[in-house]
């Protein structure tokens, strides 16, 4: 069966990259929020968000930083916390055909949020 023909065809590789860029980032965020962490582990937390995400279909490449100041401040009194969404600063880089979909969440100041959106479609 021809995955791309039969449910894809009604859509652009445009829209394609980003909805796969997409789709990575709300499981991203949905699977890994909550996971206990501390300075210790932080760095295989980025590493395992970046390789379980990179098997996803379209993804080329998964860059993943917590931001270790605001890790700082949830720490409690058991020397560990939870990941949350402003602790994120995340590029999803997703490829159909000749279209990269650069898909971002990143905790924006202004709107103290942390805000996901497409950065960038190179084509």
């Amino acid at each position: 069966m021809d995955v791309n023909e039969k449910y894809f065809s009604n859509i652009s590789s445009r829209e394609r990259a980003i909805f796969e860029g997409a789709i990575s980032m709300g499981a991203l965020f949905h699977q890994f929020v909550g996971t206990p962490f501390n300075k210790k582990t932080a760095p295989g937390l980025e590493k395992a968000i970046e390789e379980s995400l990179g098997l996803q279909p379209a993804i080329e490449k998964v860059e993943v930083h917590i931001d270790l100041d605001r890790l700082d401040k949830a720490m409690t009194e058991f020397e560990y916390t939870s990941l949350n969404g402003d602790m994120l600063d995340v590029k999803i880089y997703s490829k159909i055909d000749n279209v990269l979909a650069i898909i971002r969440i990143e905790f924006v100041e202004e709107l103290n949020y942390p805000l996901m959106y497409v950065e960038d479609i190179i084509e």
